[in-house]
């Protein structure tokens, strides 16, 4: 003892303790064993679509493939498939890049409000887009309306991320390119837009995935797609061999689209090089354009939500107060909240795993991991729907529509979204104060619980919040799989789309806009957040 103490009088270290401060460097370096085999869990269970697949081909044999595969409507749905995603996704691009150069880099009057109002349209479902558009113009159908209703629906996926490219841009690329010479509109096609290729890219592919997944809203205009097929064949024949052929080449399709984003994104680096901070970019004036500019953002706003909430109103007015029935709109809501919530904890404390790891304990395995989570949001719902349903109805018949078997779908499309919230807020929570928990003698377990998790809550809660809204409006895997009894918001309202009911079909095409409005705002939120402002 007497030893030890003169030791650390003369500032050696004591041998003794050499041992605990290795432990503690270990424990500190290594993540939890029980969190990788977690985090493997859910990735294994992720990957169950993608199995169910290759499953069904084998299982049905190359010659049933080859029959159901290579004929003349599968060939009809892929063409259909292919003028919508290169007509549509054009057509995003232009007008969601015009959209946030006027909102970001001009001085267009009352720009925040039209940047708020660009975002907007979200909140309302494409079907129920559809639903609006076909309420005003009856005889609404085939590629071209398909390609405009896809369009107002979908291009704010895009606005958002070019936006808040356009806002992290140092206006300093732009000075440097006009000082070699270069007009305005060379500025823009040389300068700025290759700098906006990531967001574009990625933008672009969020809304082609989401081209092949709607289902509602092509089949309110008649036009044919590969969910609308897969649904129809399902319908008329449970566990069709057909409808799960379609899936494959729709999972093909997916895969291919992935691919393409990947080519066209490339290795270039887009981060700036140097000392100091980027100044704000100066907003260019639009003189006498002024007029023609705020045209284009009030022409969206009118087509976006204009239209929608001018034929909701109608259709409420027409109904009054007697189809607010609260013995179905009660119903359909309370179930639709209870499915939201159950989906949103469950598919974020199934994601908590594997977005610890990503953050603290990165590397090759754990980037495996990570891409079987991210994959899955980019499969149609119809899709891991089909999957469900055919293995349960060969592997485990009692679990067949089952509010259970609803739930595991909502976690295995909502999963990416569970991921993104809960990365960002773990990454803020800093590492040092898990390790300062272990060196007072708390697990790894214990301290990711109870220091790194409660700093994550608000993250968590948005990540609740994200799924439970993409639950809300989610409308294939709920109809596919949903017991008997249950009904949504979103199935309720097709049930009655689909007899022409569309008085009674308001308020619950009313009440989803409402539930989407706090997506809307954490998105714009969250957008105006990660750039810096």
């Amino acid at each position: 003892m007497l030893q030890d103490n003169r030791l650390l009088a003369s500032g050696q270290e004591v041998s003794t303790a050499r041992p605990m401060v290795g432990l503690y460097r270990l424990r500190a370096r290594m993540p939890h064993t029980s969190v990788v085999l977690l985090a493997s869990m859910v990735a294994l269970f992720s990957l169950v679509p993608l199995g169910f697949i290759g499953w069904i081909t084998f299982d049905v044999g190359w010659q049933t493939v080859k029959e159901l595969v290579f004929r003349p409507r599968v060939g009809e749905l892929l063409i259909n498939t292919v003028l919508l995603e290169v007509i549509t996704v054009p057509l995003s691009i232009a007008v969601a890049v015009t959209l946030a150069w006027l909102t970001e880099r001009t001085d267009i009057p009352f720009a925040r409000i039209w940047s708020w109002l660009a975002v907007a349209p979200l909140a309302v479902p494409a079907f129920v887009h559809s639903y609006a558009w076909i309420s005003l113009i009856p005889g609404m159908r085939g590629l071209q309306s398909g390609v405009f209703v896809s369009v107002i629906a979908y291009y704010p996926f895009l606005y958002l991320p070019v936006a808040a490219a356009l806002r992290r841009l140092d206006p300093a690329i732009e000075d440097a390119a006009a000082s070699l010479g270069l007009g305005p509109w060379q500025v823009f096609f040389r300068a700025v837009l290759p700098q906006l290729r990531l967001a574009i890219c990625g933008g672009s592919l969020l809304i082609a995935l989401h081209l092949l997944s709607e289902y509602g809203l092509y089949v309110m205009i008649r036009f044919d797609t590969f969910a609308t097929a897969i649904v129809d064949q399902f319908q008329s024949a449970y566990n069709s061999p057909a409808a799960n052929m379609l899936g494959g080449v729709l999972v093909a399709c997916c895969l291919l689209l992935l691919g393409l984003e990947v080519l066209l994104r490339g290795n270039e680096r887009y981060a700036r090089v140097g000392s100091g901070s980027a100044r704000p970019a100066d907003r260019r004036r639009l003189g006498w354009f002024v007029v023609p500019a705020v045209l284009l953002p009030l022409a969206l706003a009118a087509l976006t939500l204009g239209v929608p909430l001018v034929t909701l109103a109608r259709w409420l007015y027409l109904g009054g107060l007697d189809i607010w029935r609260l013995d179905t709109v009660g119903n359909a809501f309370l179930q639709t909240i209870v499915l939201a919530v159950a989906g949103g904890i469950l598919a974020t404390i199934s994601a908590a795993p594997m977005a610890w790891l990503s953050v603290r304990a990165p590397g090759r395995f754990q980037r495996i991991l990570e891409a079987c989570h991210y994959y899955v949001g980019s499969l149609p719902g119809v899709v891991v729907a089909l999957a469900l349903v055919t293995i349960t109805v060969r592997l485990v018949l009692p679990l067949y529509q089952t509010f259970a078997t609803l739930v595991v779908a909502y976690i295995l499309l909502f999963l990416p979204r569970a991921m993104v919230g809960l990365r960002a807020s773990i990454a803020q929570a800093p590492v040092e104060l898990e390790r300062a928990a272990m060196g007072l003698g708390r697990t790894p377990s214990q301290a990711v619980r109870q220091i790194t998790m409660r700093l994550a809550a608000p993250g968590a809660a948005a990540s609740i919040a994200l799924v439970a809204l993409g639950i809300t409006n989610e409308l294939t895997a709920t109809l596919m799989l949903a017991p008997n009894g249950v009904e949504t918001l979103a199935t309720k309202f097709w049930s009655l789309t689909s007899e022409i009911d569309y008085v009674s079909a308001a308020p619950y095409a009313f009440m989803m806009v409402v539930l989407s409005l706090p997506l809307t705002l954490l998105l714009h939120a969250q957008s105006k957040r990660t750039a810096g402002q």
